[in-house]
Formats: structure tokens, C-alpha cells, sequence
């Protein structure tokens, strides 16, 4: 019996030394694969790896090492694009193996480092380090090669550091925190690089949380419609409104638009957004109608983004068909912003709404270095005076001679004024004796519900 037991002992330690063989060949046979692929994705012009290889490679590094403390250094030339129209492809090419000549030499002197050309002009370096001050040294090390290189056009590198925290770092997760580093300074001449930090990595999860649940707060109706009041400042009387959003979030409670909308006009759902803010307009109109009330027109905003929505003008007049709401009931307000990304593609969708009853008003009017221009070559109903434009009235001189012939200039353009940010009775005396009626800020009202907006009207 004992002899059976321990050749059944035998034949199953045989069995898990053969099953732990084959997986450990397995393992080895798909390192080697990963190993081959790293070698065929490799940057011909600069022979360093590609994103994908570098993610795997640099991986191992961090599993094989988990103890290291390792960073990651991303890098980006502001407008390389124009280095290649003005100086020439050719030097473009010289300038960027130059570069991968550093990486490269960073790579052999530094143990457990891998770098990356991940494209054109983006590269990556993942290494292990003791000091911050190692990392600014790396940095000044390729910055000293681009700053020294002969090329025509100044080259403006960006780099961005982020850095392990306690744990073994995901190297994917790394990339894009030292990403975000980045872009806080890229075609800034003043500022080389940028650590990832804590007001970044606070940025970063509300970013992502916003990303996450911006689906489920559209279905649910957590976006609420708030209406800002225009008046008449002359009588008080109110002659309109500005629709805005509030995100009521049932365990954060109120997000500030700040914080969200730069984040949906990103990734493409402030589309969605707006079209929601849009179609809650029409229906606040339509009841009133219903009710036999004359409304007055509510202003929406347009977001730049609508530069390439297609669809744009036909969901504006669905809206007003379905609704059977007048489209001069609902305005449409552009900042300057909307016009920059396709500026010949907005205007033609701007003067269709037009033909089609819509009014435009060009929103934050001062602020932009080409509004004057758009005044002249396009046709706006209205024009909104930015806040920034009368904040000092008081105490500045030359603030009311601007703002005096400012509004006499749209007069005799023939455009509606209304100017955004009225808080004291010292500058609401002053725009009415420049001719100026109409005005929104919190000497009069603050946004507020719509429901409260109607019962007002």
C-alpha cells in the first residue's frame, strides 16, 4: 500500500513538473515572439522602438525590477510640422535622428532604461532614477543637442516627467500622466519641462470620472437647464435670457462648468450636451406657447466643436419644427473660439441658420484678437460686451472712453448690444448714458432654475 502511495506521489510530482515545463516554455516561447516583434517594430528612420514594443519592453523591465524607482519622460516639439514646411524634410529627418542619437546613448549608459520614437516627433524614455535632479539632467542632456542642431526654424521641445509612485508603475499609465505634464507647457519658450503632480493627478481622476459618467448623466437628466436673465436696464424689465448648465450629480453634488465642459469638448460629448441643452430650451418655449404666454428669447450656446457637425444646422431647425417654436425665441451664442477651428465652414452654417430665422450673437465681444475682423466680414444680430470691459469703469478713464466709443461703433453698425457682468449702479448709470439698454450680471439676477426664470416672466 505504502509502495502505491508513493508511486502515485511520483507519477503526480511528474505530472506538475512536466505541466510547470510546458508552461514555462510557453512563457518563454511567447517572450521570445514579443522579443522578435520588438526588433521588426523598430523606427527605421531613428531605430528606436515603436509605442507598442516600448510598452512591452519597458513592462518587463518594471516586472522583472518591481523595487526600482522609475520615471518616465515624455518629449514633444511644439509646431514640428512647420520646421518641415520651412526648413525642409530632409532637416526635419536629421534633426529627429539627432535626437534618437541621445536616446539611444541614454539606453547603453543607463541601467534598466528603453526609449521610444513613438511618432513623428513625439518620443519617450523610461529609466530608473535617485533624484529629480537626474531626470532635469536627462532633459538638459537631448534639450543641449535640439538647441545646438544647425536647422532655420527655433525648435521648441516639451518634456514631460512622471514619476513612480510607491508601487510597481503601469508604464502605459505613466506615459500618459507625463502626457499631461506635457501639454501644461508645449510651445511655451519659458518652460522647458513640467513634473506630473498631485493638482494634475486631481485633474487627471476628475477628467476620467467625467469621461465615465457623463453617458449615465444625460440619460438620467442630471444636467440641469439655469437661465440668466437679460434686462432692460432703463425700465427692469426682462428681455431675454442665457441658457446655462448646471451638472447636478447626485454623490459629488454641483460640478462647475468649468470643470466639465473643456473636458466633454475633448473627447466630443459636449455635442451631445449642447443638443440636450438645446432641446430643453425649445420645450420651455413651447410650453409657455402652449399656455398662451408670449415667451422671450433664451439664448444657447454653440460650441466650438460644431465647427464639424455636420449635422448642426438641421438639429437646430428639427428642434424648432418639433417644438413649433419660432427660431428668433432662441437665439444662438458664438464666442470667437467657434469660428478659429473652421472659420469659413461657420459662417456658411451660421448665414443658413440665418436664412432660416435664427438669430447669432457673438459672445465675449473684446476679448479675441480677431473680433473686430468677424465684425466686418460677418452679419451678427447681437454682440455680448465682455464683463472685462467695464470691471474697472470706476476708478480706469481710459476703460470708459474704450467702452463709450465701443458701443458707439455697434450702434452705428446697426447691432444689437448687451453687455455681460453689470454689479454696480455706477456701471449701470454710466452704459445708460452711453446709449446702452440691455445688460446681464448680478445687480440684476443670477442664473437660476428655469422654473424660477418662467415665474418671473
Amino acid at each position: 500500500m505504502e509502495n502505491q502511495n508513493r508511486q502515485t506521489d511520483v507519477i503526480n510530482r511528474s505530472k506538475q513538473n512536466t505541466e510547470a515545463g510546458k508552461q514555462e516554455l510557453y512563457m518563454y516561447s511567447l517572450r521570445k515572439m514579443a522579443e522578435d516583434n520588438v526588433e521588426k517594430n523598430k523606427s527605421p528612420l531613428t531605430q528606436l522602438q515603436n509605442l507598442r514594443s516600448f510598452f512591452y519592453t519597458g513592462g518587463e523591465i518594471i516586472r522583472q525590477h518591481p523595487t526600482e524607482q522609475y520615471a518616465l519622460i515624455a518629449m514633444d516639439i511644439a509646431q514640428f510640422k512647420a520646421v518641415n514646411e520651412f526648413c525642409g524634410r530632409d532637416a526635419g529627418d536629421a534633426l529627429l535622428a539627432a535626437i534618437a542619437g541621445v536616446f539611444r546613448k541614454l539606453d547603453t549608459e543607463r541601467p534598466l532604461t528603453i526609449s521610444s520614437h513613438a511618432r513623428a516627433d513625439v518620443f519617450a524614455l523610461l529609466t530608473t532614477y535617485q533624484e529629480e535632479q537626474e531626470l532635469i539632467d536627462i532633459v538638459m542632456q537631448i534639450k543641449k543637442v535640439i538647441d545646438d542642431f544647425p536647422i532655420d526654424c527655433k525648435v521648441l521641445p516639451a518634456f514631460g516627467i512622471a514619476t513612480s509612485q510607491g508601487e510597481p508603475p503601469a508604464i502605459s499609465y505613466l506615459k500618459d500622466c507625463a502626457t499631461m505634464a506635457l501639454n501644461t507647457i508645449k510651445g511655451k519658450f519659458y518652460a522647458s519641462y513640467a513634473f506630473f503632480d498631485e493638482k494634475m493627478r486631481r485633474q487627471q481622476m476628475l477628467e476620467k470620472q467625467i469621461e465615465n459618467n457623463i453617458v449615465t448623466a444625460l440619460q438620467n437628466g442630471q444636467f440641469a437647464l439655469y437661465i440668466q436673465p437679460k434686462v432692460d436696464m432703463a425700465t427692469g424689465e426682462i428681455v431675454g435670457g442665457e441658457a446655462l448648465v448646471r451638472w447636478v450629480d447626485p454623490e459629488h453634488g454641483v460640478i462647475s462648468p468649468g470643470d466639465f465642459l473643456p473636458v466633454l469638448e475633448k473627447n466630443g460629448f459636449v455635442i451631445d450636451l449642447d443638443v440636450y441643452m438645446w432641446e430643453q430650451v425649445f420645450k420651455m418655449q413651447s410650453e409657455l406657447l402652449s399656455q398662451g404666454r408670449r415667451p422671450v428669447p433664451v439664448s444657447v450656446n454653440v460650441s466650438r466643436v460644431h465647427a464639424f457637425d455636420k449635422s448642426f444646422c438641421d438639429t437646430l431647425c428639427r428642434l424648432s419644427q418639433r417644438y413649433q417654436v419660432d427660431p428668433s425665441y432662441v437665439p444662438l451664442e458664438l464666442t470667437e473660439s467657434a469660428f478659429l477651428w473652421d472659420e469659413q465652414g461657420m459662417y456658411r452654417q451660421l448665414e443658413i441658420l440665418q436664412s432660416r430665422g435664427f438669430t447669432a450673437s457673438m459672445d465675449d465681444f473684446g476679448t479675441g484678437y480677431s473680433t473686430m475682423n468677424m465684425l466686418k466680414n460677418q452679419s451678427m444680430d447681437e454682440v455680448k460686451v465682455d464683463q472685462a470691459f467695464i470691471r474697472d469703469l470706476e476708478t480706469n478713464e481710459k476703460s470708459r472712453v474704450v467702452i463709450r466709443h465701443t458701443i458707439r461703433m455697434l450702434q452705428e453698425l446697426g447691432t444689437d448690444i448687451i453687455v455681460e457682468g453689470v454689479e454696480t449702479e455706477e456701471q449701470k448709470k454710466f452704459l445708460l448714458e452711453c446709449g446702452c439698454k440691455a445688460a446681464q450680471g448680478y445687480l440684476f439676477y443670477k442664473p437660476m432654475p428655469w422654473q424660477e426664470f418662467v415665474s418671473l416672466l
